[in-house]
C-alpha cells in the first residue's frame, strides 16, 4: 500500500448489505447503538462513519469477531427521521478500510480502521487489457440480463480506472452480499479483477442457460397448440370424407374383450375407459387414467403358465446346475410331489439363509426352470419406502404400482417364481413407512390371495406365486416376517465341496466365457491350491474370480507366446496369481499357558480365535481387549466368577484375585467380536494362566458358560468345525445339547476330528489342561 491512514470512527453494522467505495446507498437504521453512532458522526462535523457487514445477520449486538474485517469509510449525505424510532440514512462510500479494533461505550461502537485508499496499480498496458476484458464481459452480460441499467453499462464504457470499474460493476451485479463482500476484501487489483471476471462469467452463463430454457418451454407450448389445431382439423376432414379411424377408447375396449379376468376387474377397466372418452388428449388427468388402464390391461389376472410335474426331470435340472444344497432341492421336489396329488394347494414361501456366494440367488433361477415357471427377481436391498412394495396412490404425480405388481406384469403370468433378494436388508420404520410390515401381507398364504396394491386398487391373487426369499442372516429379519417363511439354512462349503463345484461348474463356465476351450487345463491340485491359498470365504464367488483371473493371464500368454495349450498346476499357479494371499492360523506346536483356541462364526464362514490371558500384579481388575461386544464381555466376567468359585480346588487363595489383574485379549484387535460362544474358551484360558498349567495345543472349543459352570448350546457348528479342521485341530469340544446339530453335519467334515460333548466346565478343564 502506498498510503495508509488510521482513523477512529463511529461504527454501523449492516445486515445482508455490502457497501463499496463511490456507492450511494439508502438504508434504514433501527438499532439504538447505530442511531447513536449516526448522531455522533453528525455532531463531529466531518459526518464520516465506518459501515461494515456483519457475518451473521441474526446477531443483535455484534462484537469484533461477528463483523467482517473489511468495510468502507462513508460520508453521511442525508438523514430522515421515520416512524417507530427508525432513521433513514443516505451514505456515499469513500474508501476501503480494514477494521483493526472495536471499542464499546455506553451509547455506540467506536472503531479503529486502517484506510486502504490507494492500492498498487498494475502496469498501464495490463490495466488497459483488464479494462477492455471486463467491459466486453459486462456488455455481453447486459445483453442477456434485461433488468440491468443500460445507461450504467454505457457510462462504464468511458472509464479507464480499473479499480473504479471493478467496484462499479460489483455494485450493479445481482449477486449475494457474501459474494460482494469477498470482492470488497480483495485489496490487490489483480486478485479483485480475477474474482470479478469469474463472477461475471458465471452470471453470464446462468442467464444464457435460463434464456435457452425459456425458449424451449415456449417452443413446446407453441407445438402443443399447433398439434391441437391440426388434430381438430384432421377430425373435421375425416368426418367430411366419411372415414372412421379407431379411437383410443375403442382400442382399449378391444383389448378388454380379450383379457382373461374376473367380471369385477373388467367392470373397473370399462368404467375407466368411459371416463377417458370425455377427457381432453392434453389433460393431466387423462394421462393418469390412460396409464392406469394400460397397467390393468397388462396384468395377468387369470393367465397362468403350465406347471411341470415330472419329478424325475425336475430333479435332473436341479442336480445339473447346482452341487449340494440338498435341503433346498428336497423341498422343491416335495412341493412337486404334493402338486401331483393335489392339483391346487398353497405355494411354498421359502427363505434361504446363508453366507454370500453360496448359491441362494442362482438356485432360485434353477427352481423356476425345474417348475417351468417364469422367473422374476426383486431386489429388496436398501428399500426404504413402503410404496415400493404396495405402490403409490394414484393421486400423486408419477404414481406407479409396487414392485410385486410390476414383477407380475413383467412375468406375464399369475404363477411365476418370485425371488425376493436380500430380504434382510429391508429398512424398518422410516418416515416413509415400514417396508417389512408391507411384506407381511405378501408372504402370508392366508392373506395374499387378495393382495391390495395402492395403485391398482383391485385385489390381486398372489396365492399361486412361489416366493423364494434370500438373506445373509435371519437375525436381521423382523420376527413377524420370519414367522411367515419356511427357513432353509445354507452353510458354507467345505474345501472338497468347492473342489467339486469348481471342476463341474466354475472352470467350464470361465473357460467358455473366455473362449479357451481345449486351450487350458486345470489340474485338481491347482484348483485345490486356489481354494486353500487364494480364497477364504463361505461361498465360491471369490474362487470364480480367481479362476477368471487365471483364464485372462492364459489368454494373454497364448497370444504373445508360441504355446497352443497351457496346463495349470499347483507348481506354476503362482505365475498367474502371484504370491499366496490367504494364510490359515494353524494349531500351536506345543501346549502353552494361558492360550486356548476358540471357534467363531462369521458371515463368510467359520474362523478360529486364539484367546490369550496374562496375569500381572495389580488391584484385582479384569481388562478385556480385542474390540469385544457387550455379550462377550459379560461371558468373560461370568467365566472369572466361576473360576473364583472353584479356585480353592487349585490351591489359589482369595487374596490372589485382589492382588493381581487379569488381562484377556482376543486377536485380531481391529475386528469386532461378540456372542456368548467363547465363554468356556475364555474360562479355561483364565484358569490356565492362574494355575500355570498349559492347555493342549491340538484342541479347540466352543460353548456358553453359566455362573454354576454349565455349558449351554451355541450355533454355527458346521462352519466352526470346518474352521477347526482347516487349522489342523484334531479335537473339538462342543456342548452336549448340540449333539443333534453335530449328527446333521456330513461325515466328510467330521472325518479325522474327535468331537467331545460336555455338559459342565469341569469336563472342559479335565480334557483341556495338560497335567
Amino acid at each position: 500500500m502506498s498510503n495508509q491512514l488510521m482513523k477512529e470512527l463511529p461504527l454501523i453494522a449492516l445486515r445482508r448489505i455490502t457497501v463499496f467505495p463511490n456507492m450511494l446507498l439508502n438504508f434504514d437504521v433501527k438499532r439504538s447503538k447505530s442511531i447513536a453512532a449516526l448522531d455522533n458522526a453528525m455532531a463531529l462535523g466531518k459526518q464520516e462513519i465506518f459501515v461494515v457487514t456483519q457475518k451473521d445477520p441474526e446477531v443483535e449486538d455484534p462484537s469484533f469477531d461477528d463483523l467482517c474485517h473489511v468495510g468502507v469509510v462513508a460520508k453521511i449525505k442525508q438523514l430522515a427521521k421515520m416512524p417507530n424510532n427508525m432513521v433513514r440514512v443516505m451514505v456515499e462510500g469513500i474508501s476501503r478500510a480494514e477494521l483493526k479494533e472495536v471499542e464499546e461505550n455506553a451509547e455506540f461502537k467506536i472503531c479503529q480502521v486502517e484506510v486502504c485508499d490507494n492500492p498498487e496499480m498494475p502496469e498501464p498496458v495490463v490495466a488497459e487489457a483488464m479494462c477492455r476484458t471486463v467491459k466486453e464481459l459486462f456488455v455481453s452480460y447486459g445483453m442477456l440480463n434485461t433488468r440491468l441499467n443500460k445507461e450504467m453499462v454505457k457510462l462504464l464504457q468511458d472509464t479507464d480506472n480499473i479499480a473504479y470499474l471493478l467496484d462499479q460493476i460489483m455494485i450493479q451485479m445481482p449477486v449475494t452480499y457474501e459474494a460482494k463482500q469477498r470482492v470488497l476484501e480483495l485489496i490487490d487489483i489483480e486478485e479483485r479483477y480475477a474474482a470479478v471476471v469469474e463472477i461475471l462469467s458465471n452470471e453470464r452463463e446462468i442467464f444464457r442457460i435460463k434464456k435457452e430454457l425459456q425458449e424451449q418451454v415456449k417452443s413446446k407450448v407453441d407445438k402443443n397448440q399447433k398439434d391441437y389445431v391440426l388434430r381438430e382439423q384432421m377430425k373435421v376432414i375425416r368426418e367430411e370424407l366419411g372415414e372412421d379411424e379407431e379411437s383410443e377408447d375403442e382400442k382399449y375396449t378391444a383389448k378388454l374383450e380379450k383379457l382373461k379376468a374376473d367380471k369385477s376387474v373388467k367392470d373397473k377397466i370399462k368404467s375407466e375407459i368411459n371416463r377417458l372418452k370425455f377427457m381432453s388428449n392434453n389433460s393431466a388427468e387423462g394421462n393418469v387414467i390412460r396409464n392406469y388402464i394400460e397397467t390393468l390391461l397388462a396384468l395377468p389376472w387369470n393367465k397362468s403358465s403350465k406347471e411341470k410335474l415330472d419329478i424325475i426331470e425336475s430333479e435332473d435340472i436341479l442336480e445339473a446346475e447346482h452341487y449340494g444344497l440338498e435341503k433346498v432341492k428336497e423341498r422343491v421336489l416335495e412341493f412337486l410331489a404334493v402338486r401331483a396329488f393335489a392339483k391346487k394347494g398353497d405355494s411354498p414361501i421359502i427363505c434361504l439363509v446363508g453366507p454370500p456366494g453360496t448359491g441362494k440367488t442362482s438356485i432360485a433361477r434353477s427352481i423356476a426352470k425345474a417348475l417351468n415357471r417364469e422367473y422374476v427377481r426383486i431386489c429388496l436391498g436398501g428399500v426404504r419406502d413402503e410404496a415400493e412394495i404396495r405402490g403409490h396412490r394414484r393421486t400423486y404425480v408419477g404414481a406407479m404400482p409396487g414392485r410385486i405388481v410390476a414383477g407380475l406384469k413383467t412375468a406375464g403370468v399369475k404363477n411365476p417364481l418370485m425371488l425376493l433378494d436380500e430380504i434382510d436388508k429391508v429398512s424398518n420404520n422410516t418416515y416413509k413407512g415400514d417396508t417389512s410390515a408391507a411384506l407381511l401381507e405378501v408372504l402370508d398364504s392366508e392373506q395374499n390371495n387378495k393382495f391390495n396394491d395402492h395403485y391398482v386398487e383391485l385385489p390381486i391373487d398372489l396365492s399361486d406365486v412361489v416366493f423364494v426369499a434370500t438373506a445373509n442372516s435371519a437375525q436381521d429379519i423382523p420376527k413377524p416376517l420370519l414367522d411367515r417363511m419356511e427357513i432353509i439354512e445354507l452353510s458354507g462349503y467345505t474345501e472338497n465341496e468347492k473342489l467339486h463345484i469348481a471342476k463341474d461348474y466354475l472352470v467350464p463356465k470361465q473357460i467358455k466365457k473366455h473362449g479357451l476351450e481345449e486351450r487350458i487345463i486345470f489340474s485338481d491340485k491347482a484348483i485345490a491350491a486356489i481354494i486353500h491359498n487364494y480364497t477364504r470365504e463361505a461361498g465360491v464367488r471369490g474362487l470364480e474370480r480367481k479362476i477368471g483371473a487365471v483364464c485372462r493371464k492364459v489368454a494373454k500368454e497364448l497370444l504373445t507366446g508360441k504355446k497352443k495349450q497351457i496346463r495349470i498346476t499347483d507348481t506354476n499357479l503362482k505365475t498367474y496369481l502371484g504370491k499366496e494371499t490367504k494364510r490359515h492360523d494353524m494349531a500351536n506346536e506345543k501346549p502353552e499357558i494361558g492360550i486356548v483356541r476358540g471357534l467363531a462364526w462369521t458371515s463368510v464362514g467359520g474362523d478360529t480365535l486364539e484367546i490369550e490371558v496374562a496375569i500381572m500384579p495389580g488391584k484385582g481388575e479384569l481388562v478385556l481387549t480385542g474390540k469385544l461386544g457387550d455379550v462377550m464381555k459379560e461371558s468373560a466376567k461370568t467365566g472369572v466368577t466361576y473360576i473364583r468359585s472353584i479356585a480353592d480346588r487349585y490351591d489359589v487363595t482369595p487374596e490372589f484375585f485382589k492382588e493381581n489383574d487379569i488381562h484377556v485379549h482376543v486377536p485380531e484387535g481391529a475386528v469386532p467380536k461378540d456372542g456368548p460362544s467363547a465363554g468356556i474358551t475364555m474360562s479355561l484360558a483364565i484358569l490356565s494362566a492362574i494355575t500355570k498349567i498349559p492347555v493342549r495345543a491340538d484342541i479347540a472349543m466352543t460353548g456358553e458358560i453359566t455362573l454354576r459352570g454349565r455349558v449351554l448350546p451355541i450355533g454355527g457348528l458346521k462352519e466352526k468345525i470346518l474352521a477347526a479342521k482347516l487349522a489342523g485341530i484334531t479335537t473339538v469340544i462342543v456342548p452336549e445339547k448340540n449333539r443333534n446339530d453335530v449328527e446333521e453335519i456330513s461325515e466328510e467334515i467330521k472325518k479325522n476330528i474327535e468331537i467331545i460333548f460336555v455338559k459342565t466346565m469341569e469336563e472342559v478343564i479335565e480334557i483341556g489342561l495338560v497335567r
